[in-house]
């Protein structure tokens, strides 16, 4: 007799609780099984069960003292060899991100455009040497209409995906001037294709100011950004050039070493 397959409505409901859980131990670092039921919304033995064949699995680890569960080096693992095919954008990224860091103080980011949402993923980081500062999370994601690595990003990608993001794009409102006009969007997109950078003002996060430029690969296509991010109150307007100079600057200097062939750079 041939066994019964789980309905289809019955198997998303288990993987989106498998990832519910994950995405819980990622925010909490641990938790006990009462609030991963809770968060997974099933039962305490369902919630046992899925935690179990993690374990099993080696993703997931308990703690016998306390009977709280943490995620294993097993699933970074995993997400770093995912990241195998941008070692190359990483490794010429940080040297530039390293220089901007050391010459401005400031919160430098990588990002790149996650292919199935309009978004921008954090793959890279160097926090600033202020105490007060933007702080990003690797791997967290931004709406690309909000941000200045979006822009970056979008502005040197050609018409057809970006009319296409941009039919995608929802445009919330998600700091006192973020963007919410797909015209005015992509008048801002092709500003910072014409000034070789993009910025963005509390449009992402309210008191924070942004610019980035993209990485090109050797065709002019972006394949990732980076930004410097600062505090409103901490911005001199009077060095904004010599922070746009050395943020075009980097940016240049990675797409050559990705085999861009420009003259002029981004």
């Amino acid at each position: 007799m041939t066994p019964q397959r789980q309905p289809k409505s019955e198997q998303v409901a288990s993987v989106l609780k498998v990832f519910s859980v994950l995405e819980t131990l990622v925010e909490e670092k641990r938790a006990g099984l009462a609030d991963l039921s809770l968060r997974a919304m099933t039962t305490k033995s369902t919630a046992h069960r899925l935690l179990q064949t993690m374990i099993d699995l080696g993703y997931v680890e308990q703690d016998p003292e306390t009977e709280k569960y943490q995620l294993t080096l097993k699933l970074f693992s995993l997400g770093a060899r995912s990241l195998s095919g941008q070692a190359d954008i990483l490794r010429v990224a940080d040297i530039e991100m390293g220089r901007l860091s050391r010459e401005t103080g400031e919160s430098i980011n990588l990002g790149v455009i996650d292919d199935r949402e309009q978004c921008v993923t954090y793959i890279h980081k160097y926090d600033s040497a202020y105490s007060l500062a933007m702080q990003s999370t690797l791997g967290y994601r931004n709406p690309l209409h909000s941000t200045s690595l979006g822009k970056a990003l979008l502005a040197w990608r050609d018409e057809r995906e970006i009319k296409d993001r941009l039919g995608k794009m929802d445009f919330a409102k998600l700091a006192p001037n973020t963007i919410t006009d797909q015209e005015k969007y992509l008048e801002q997109l092709k500003t910072a294709r014409d000034l070789g950078y993009a910025e963005e003002i509390e449009e992402s996060e309210a008191g924070v100011r942004c610019m980035a430029a993209p990485i090109l690969d050797h065709l002019g296509k972006s394949v990732a950004a980076m930004s410097i991010s600062f505090p409103l109150f901490r911005f001199d307007e009077i060095k904004k050039a010599d922070y746009v100079a050395l943020l075009k600057t980097a940016s240049l200097n990675a797409s050559r070493a990705l085999g861009y062939l420009g003259a002029d750079g981004p």
